[in-house]
């Protein structure tokens, strides 16, 4: 290791982001100089010092070779990825002149000229930098709007560096307008945001936009390393790649961390001590925690996550890595090349693709979507680690279920059977199943809703029974009545609107009250009466009208036609009053009477209202 780092090495290339010049080694009266953290000692002072962001770089490189440099730019990104640094570097790239006084706007800045050093410092009297969360008003811009017409005093180019421009008020953001669009040749805006969605859309149109990247983690973990080589200190590279995936791709997280942890060891950096200083839980120990959750041993789940955090380890912080960890696996199940992540620990690589091979995707989405719901539940919660644990019994016992293919396999295949598996009573691993956590988990080859003593299947005895042939509402209606299950018929009569009905499958929207299970209890009582298996579902579509009020349209409609039979109508001319109360077809009525053995809804429900009304006396339906 180099025990200091020199002028000339700064410039070497791959050897990017650190200070041209080092700070002076003592102040004037001999006392030693102040310490500047490794964020300021190692702030990018040309394009080449940046790293990770290559196509911004190229734009920029491209538009200044050919002289189409505009006259106002929009950075956006997260924290940390340069882009105040970036704007400084614009304004030393437009301001570059060498000593001589010849010079243009270049990207080349790899030697300083007159003004570099003022303006990589922040301290040039003609590229103002202005914190827009504290100069947000009106009187702010139009101060600038004023002083931009004067001439620079040294440079090229007077340059306006406007941070977290989305805190302008709006109407300093209308101040802006017209000096944005045409400003004096002599100036140029360099705006800087994490909140581009705050910024307005006419302020965005008068600029070019840079998107600057989050930095990839391998990146940084070089970044870092090349760091530590500088300043002589010793890191492991777990360490380092812990690091960078606590920064989430800040390349000023990370140096400020790296600073911490300097101070924190006293020594090498090891993980461990990148641990206990951010409180994050052990790799290895979070992949244990993984392995049972998904074998459904919830004794070893609950005992692993209260090991963590007497250890120190925050609840959400142990959750957030379950998940991280549940996205690795199905990264490597679905793109293997990810293996050579250099900033993946050795147990991850290994344990990672064993993962990736035995688990299938739907079980890792099914697990990610329940961390992302209980990561939420336990910031929410007073006692975290209580929260935490019913989150892992949660994961446990949905290591139980099937998931939906296997769900509608054993649909298909008839109720107790049981997924394929490797048939030796242990699980997916090649291991013993654990005694608690129910023994059907994700890793397992498990005999779903199978039992000690299984119960006949109703299949089998549907089987033995006549199929019934249904192939409309009205069979099913009638398959319903004849088993005398009136509930089921009149809801079936009342809260069904029809969309789609054919062999095995019935679509339908629910009429206002209807059950929310009566699709679900329609499917297991044709199941029961046909022993076949019915996909019955409720759709958004408008369905047509029930069958009640079908036979009250048919009703209104062989009434209306009855009063306009000259017979009738002169009955009721006659007598004044009289109103239909029916009208009856002799052919129903002898087919009803064929039909007498069958139950009615009278047999069932007695506060039915009655067909007619006798009441008062009647005349083949016509009421006097």
């Amino acid at each position: 290791m180099t025990d200091q780092i020199d002028a000339a090495s700064a410039d070497e290339p791959g050897f990017a982001g650190f200070d041209p010049a080092p700070a002076p080694p003592a102040t004037a009266n001999g006392a030693p100089a102040p310490y500047r953290v490794l964020a300021r000692k190692y702030r990018p002072a040309h394009f080449g010092d940046l790293i990770g962001q290559e196509a911004m770089v190229r734009t920029l490189t491209n538009a200044f070779a050919a002289g189409r440099i505009p006259q106002a730019w929009m950075l956006t990104g997260v924290r940390g990825v340069g882009k105040t640094t970036t704007a400084r570097i614009l304004a030393r790239a437009l301001n570059f002149q060498t000593p001589d006084g010849q010079g243009a706007p270049t990207t080349d800045l790899r030697d300083f000229g007159i003004h570099c050093r003022e303006i990589i410092e922040g301290r040039h009297i003609d590229v103002m930098e202005i914190d827009a969360a504290s100069n947000n008003s009106v009187d702010n811009i139009r101060q600038i709007n004023d002083a931009v017409r004067y001439a620079p005093v040294s440079a090229r180019y007077k340059v306006y560096i406007v941070d977290e421009v989305h805190m302008l008020s709006t109407g300093a953001f209308n101040a802006f307008l017209k000096t944005l669009e045409e400003p004096p040749p002599h100036a140029k805006f360099i705006f800087a945001t994490t909140e581009i969605r705050k910024v307005p859309i006419t302020v965005l149109s008068r600029c070019q936009r840079f998107d600057l990247r989050r930095v990839e983690a391998d990146m940084l973990v070089d970044h870092l390393a090349n760091i530590c080589r500088a300043e002589s200190v010793d890191a492991e590279q777990e360490a380092l790649a812990a690091v960078a995936r606590a920064a989430e791709g800040s390349v000023r997280d990370s140096l400020s961390i790296l600073d911490q942890a300097i101070a924190h060891a006293a020594g090498r950096i090891t993980l461990d001590d990148i641990r206990s200083m951010l409180g994050l839980a052990d790799r290895a120990r979070v992949i244990d925690l993984f392995e049972a959750v998904m074998k459904g041993d919830i004794a070893a789940a609950l005992g692993e996550l209260r090991a963590q955090y007497d250890a120190g380890a925050d609840p959400v912080v142990v959750l957030n890595d379950l998940a991280e960890f549940t996205h690795l696996v199905t990264r490597l199940k679905l793109v293997p090349e990810a293996v050579k992540d250099n900033s993946l620990a050795q147990a991850e690589r290994v344990r990672g693709g064993d993962f990736a091979q035995r688990l299938s995707v739907r079980i890792l989405a099914r697990t990610w979507q329940m961390l992302l719901k209980g990561i939420a539940e336990v910031k929410q919660a007073d006692r975290p680690v209580m929260a935490a644990e019913m989150v892992l019994v949660r994961l446990a016992h949905a290591a139980d279920l099937p998931t939906p293919d296997e769900a509608l396999k054993m649909l298909r295949d008839g109720m107790g059977s049981v997924p394929a598996g490797n048939g030796n009573g242990g699980n997916g691993m090649g291991m013993p199943r654990p005694p608690s956590g129910g023994g059907n988990t994700a890793l397992a080859a498990r005999p779903i809703l199978a039992s000690a003593n299984p119960a006949p299947a109703p299949v089998a005895r549907a089987a033995a029974a006549p199929m019934a042939i249904v192939a409309s509402l009205e069979d099913v209606v009638a398959l319903a009545s004849q088993h005398r299950d009136i509930t089921l018929k009149i809801a079936l009569e009342r809260d069904i609107r029809l969309v789609r009905f054919e062999a095995g499958r019935i679509e339908f929207s629910l009429a206002e009250g209807a059950s929310r299970t009566l699709a679900q209890d329609l499917s297991r009582r044709l199941k029961e009466w046909t022993g076949q298996t019915w996909m019955v579902a409720v759709v958004n579509e408008e369905g047509g009208a029930t069958m009640r009020e079908q036979a009250a349209a048919a009703k209104d409609q062989r009434e209306s036609d009855a009063a306009a039979h000259p017979s009738v109508k002169a009955v009721l001319e006659r007598f004044p009053g009289a109103r239909i109360v029916d009208v009856r077809d002799p052919r129903a009525i002898a087919a009803a009477e064929m039909a007498a053995s069958a139950p009615t809804e009278d047999e069932y429900l007695p506060d039915a209202e009655p067909l007619f009304d006798d009441s008062e006396p009647d005349f083949d339906g016509i009421d006097f």
